[in-house]
């Protein structure tokens, strides 16, 4: 007798540029890609979505600093309508949800619910009228800032100027409860990390980090934070990128950007930095494992609680990951390594998909009200 094998946990993922990446790749031109069958150029498509058991992609609308005010906005604009035409060209295996109810309804009919997260607040060009409109195209969080500092808020990888949110900042963060958008503090510093969570009413997000306990980069989220997150009932969704998992990684990259500064450029700037990156590549460390990436989902359980746990693996934003990690078919290595640390199937379904489905949930009924 033959055992049918048990299907994948399912995974909510916080954070994927496919869309950017397409961008860059083919111009958005999807019949230069096979996202169908299978499509190497990236580390994401539909067969290895579904070997991983991902049943929700939060798609990145993010576009990059260098592009400013009207700009922004429209390539903003730009990602947002690819999304939506990535979802009409696979309506069989994507569809497009902005709530918890309906995500839970794509699961039922066997198709990928995808969801929109701009990445950056350099994207509403400091108008909360384009905040409501990116809100009404499907938009379901914002992180407050890229690699640069905005008007109203201190990025984590720029120099300080307002040390935390400034008063237009934290009216952001109101109107995004407000009218149902998840405050997303991943790039952003620690300050505005606390200031955000000091005005918030709703669930606020990590979409892609990971823990400064573990790995001190400055991308990741401090152990004050997330005991506060967990008061706030917010998810702090671990990423896979190597430098923010790993210690080495993280000073190889922290080299790599003195580097830059040393022949004068601008760390920020992925212009400036790609090509130092890809010189000093040899001089790497070897790669984290599922194991390193593990440990941080261990910390974040053990400061903020299992309730407060989620994944967000950002492929399609990042050269390498971790062996085991390499695409979107991986996750179910991390479920097995978490499991053999003696997670329950419960906690796994909870890291997976249930922690940030609530968060949604809670999200929503404080806009409702």
């Amino acid at each position: 007798m033959s055992l049918t094998p048990s299907p994948p946990i399912a995974v909510v993922d916080g954070h994927n540029d496919l869309p950017w990446a397409l961008r860059e790749h083919c111009g958005y031109d999807l019949s230069a890609v096979d996202l169908a069958a299978g499509e190497p150029a990236v580390h994401t498509d539909l067969p290895r979505l579904r070997a991983g058991g991902v049943v929700a992609q939060f798609w990145s609308v993010f576009v990059p600093c260098a592009l400013s005010g009207d700009a922004a906005v429209t390539a903003t604009l730009e990602q947002v309508d690819f999304v939506h035409r990535l979802v009409e060209a696979f309506p069989d295996d994507l569809t497009l949800c902005r709530t918890a109810d309906q995500v839970e309804a794509a699961r039922g009919t066997g198709r990928i619910a995808s969801l929109m997260g701009m990445e950056g607040g350099h994207s509403i060009d400091s108008s909360l009228g384009t905040l409501r409109m990116m809100h009404a195209l499907g938009v379901r969080y914002m992180t407050l800032t890229h690699n640069e500092n905005v008007p109203w808020a201190d990025s984590a990888t720029d120099e300080p100027v307002l040390h935390g949110l400034s008063d237009f900042g934290r009216d952001v963060v109101a109107e995004m409860n407000r009218i149902g958008m998840f405050v997303d503090l991943s790039h952003v510093s620690a300050d505005v990390m606390r200031d955000a969570l000091d005005v918030a009413t709703a669930p606020a997000i990590f979409s892609h980090s990971s823990s400064f306990g573990v790995c001190k980069h400055p991308r990741n989220v401090p152990d004050d934070v997330l005991a506060t997150l967990a008061r706030n009932g917010g998810v702090c969704m671990v990423t896979f990128v190597p430098p923010f998992i790993s210690q080495d990684w993280a000073d190889w990259w922290a080299d790599a950007l003195e580097v830059v500064r040393e022949r004068g450029g601008d760390p920020r700037k992925f212009e400036h930095l790609d090509p130092v990156l890809e010189e000093r590549m040899s001089l790497a460390p070897p790669l984290p494992t599922v194991a390193d990436v593990a440990n941080h989902v261990d910390h974040v359980r053990e400061v903020a609680g299992i309730e407060h746990i989620g994944i967000g693996g950002d492929y399609d934003g990042s050269v390498v990951f971790p062996e085991g990690l390499e695409d979107v078919s991986g996750y179910p290595r991390l479920f097995d390594e978490l499991s053999s640390r003696g997670y329950s199937e419960h906690d796994l379904r909870r890291i997976g998909s249930d922690n940030m489905l609530r968060a949604l949930r809670d999200m929503e009924s404080v806009a409702a009200r």
